[in-house]
């Protein structure tokens, strides 16, 4: 997927609903109530600059829902958002909870601090207090997003900025999904036989979720790293030298063996137009190919939105490519190792290449030998990578499961704690849960996971809750 489709904003329909009853009723001084719900609505489209906006005017007749269905569907949006401007007549609302193509709806009412009329006894007070019955306009149309029935509807009430607030989170959300549809997962090359448990229905994942999928096979790795130049691995390894500390260990060709099998993977996920490079690098094939692991995580997944995860888990591909795209942020790749009940903690990270490339954090990042694979038979054992103590602070951490044809999402918060590199091999840090770190685990275990987790900084949840609703996932917020 191009870029620029990534990092786009999102795009919403809004669909304004008022009662042609009312339309023309006025009082002498205060205008129409057609020319004040007209104020109203550029007053929302005002408000709502933070998204592209597809707006068709107010719907009052079934003419204009069917004209405002159209322009939605054409226009690609990626959610609606759905507001009573009073009581309504609901007849036009029916026709677009039924006949409106499957995009996701933020259903909102928005409360007054207070009203605006004092009495209803002369006809602007009167037109005031029609105009003011938002309330009971979503009250009855709330009743029919049930009997319909349409899912994918959110609903949230509160002052404008509130509901404003959710509109901001929800369409991160939405984004998300409509990003996934025309997205690419690439595989390199097989499922990964020593974590069955990690596998998902492929068929599933491209008809219900989204991104496509292509395997892409060695024999292309190898033309690509055979096709590389010495000029452009000698460019990007100065750029690693020049921005991490190397260790006084590292064998110089076996980083430039790391350096070109991490550049021929980047090289590989743009020539095939991957989103989601999903890494299988405990394959021996890749050991047979480059004489070793890919260990540097090239900046071009950061500049393109895209992600590259090892150990070939689809799933967890899934999970830190929705993070990217909801938080904008590095995002990491992790599995808990252990506990330290005394310090409330545990200690997680992943060996392979993981997104070292956040610059505030460059001092964190050490160019290290691969201990684990040192004493290996392959040409490039011990073969150095990007040794990264993930940044500190607080983190959202999820994952993406399939069971039973269902999926599931889980979240919940851990701070990563400051500190020296201390797991050789692995990209790592520490974590203190905010729940209990023993409670956290039973509870994931109970709700039945695998090892892998997309990590980033900040708090993500809202918005995973409403990609979780959207996509029909379970969604499991630990907290």
């Amino acid at each position: 997927m191009i870029k620029e489709a990534k990092i786009r904003k999102p795009k919403a329909g809004l669909l304004l609903v008022a009662s042609p009853r009312f339309k023309n009723l006025s009082g002498p001084k205060r205008g129409t109530y057609g020319e004040k719900k007209e104020a109203v609505s550029r007053q929302i489209v005002e408000s709502l600059n933070f998204i592209d906006i597809e707006y068709p005017g107010i719907v009052y007749e079934r003419e204009d829902a069917q004209r405002a269905m159209d322009l939605f569907y054409n226009a690609k949006v990626d959610f609606i958002i759905a507001e009573f401007l009073s009581w309504s007549e609901d007849f036009a609302w029916i026709r677009f909870l039924r006949d409106c193509p499957d995009i996701p709806v933020i259903f909102v009412n928005v409360a007054k601090d207070r009203m605006a009329f004092e009495t209803t006894l002369d006809e602007d007070d009167f037109v005031e207090y029609l105009c003011s019955g938002t309330l009971v306009g979503s009250l009855e149309a709330s009743g029919s997003v049930v009997r319909v029935p349409r899912k994918n509807v959110k609903i949230v009430m509160g002052s404008r900025a509130e509901v404003n607030e959710e509109i901001r989170r929800f369409s991160r959300a939405a984004l998300a999904r409509t990003i996934l549809r025309g997205s690419n997962l690439g595989l390199m090359a097989n499922m990964n036989e020593a974590m069955w448990s990690t596998y998902i229905d492929n068929y599933d994942l491209f008809t219900r979720i989204g991104p496509e999928i292509h395997y892409l096979p060695y024999s292309d790795y190898k033309e690509i790293l055979d096709a590389l130049e010495e000029a452009e691995v000698k460019e990007y390894a100065d750029e690693l030298t020049s921005r991490f500390k190397m260790m006084e260990d590292v064998e110089y060709d076996k980083f430039i063996g790391c350096v070109r099998a991490s550049l021929a993977l980047k090289k590989m996920a743009e020539a095939n137009d991957i989103d989601v490079m999903v890494y299988n690098d405990i394959d021996q094939a890749t050991f047979k190919v480059s004489g070793c692991r890919a260990g540097f995580y090239h900046d071009w997944f950061n500049q393109n939105l895209s992600v590259l995860v090892p150990e070939a888990d689809m799933g967890a591909g899934l999970a830190t490519f929705v993070l990217k795209i909801v938080s904008g942020g590095h995002v990491n790749f992790i599995e808990p190792f252990h506990i330290e009940t005394d310090f409330g903690t545990f200690a997680a990270g992943h060996a392979g290449p993981n997104d070292h490339n956040d610059p505030a954090w460059k001092d964190n990042v050490l160019i290290a030998r691969d201990v684990r694979f040192a004493k290996t038979k392959w040409k490039y054992a011990g073969a150095p990578f990007g040794w990264y103590r993930f940044s500190p602070g607080m983190k959202t951490v999820t994952g993406i499961y399939e069971q039973d044809g269902k999926y599931k999402m889980v979240c919940f918060q851990a701070e990563s704690l400051p500190g020296d590199h201390v797991l050789a091999t692995y990209s790592h840090s520490m974590f203190r849960p905010v729940v209990p770190v023993k409670e956290l685990f039973e509870r994931l275990l109970k709700i039945g996971v695998t090892q892998h987790y997309a990590i980033v900084d900040g708090d993500w949840r809202a918005e995973l809750a409403d990609f979780a609703e959207i996509m029909g996932f379970e969604f499991y917020d630990i907290r």
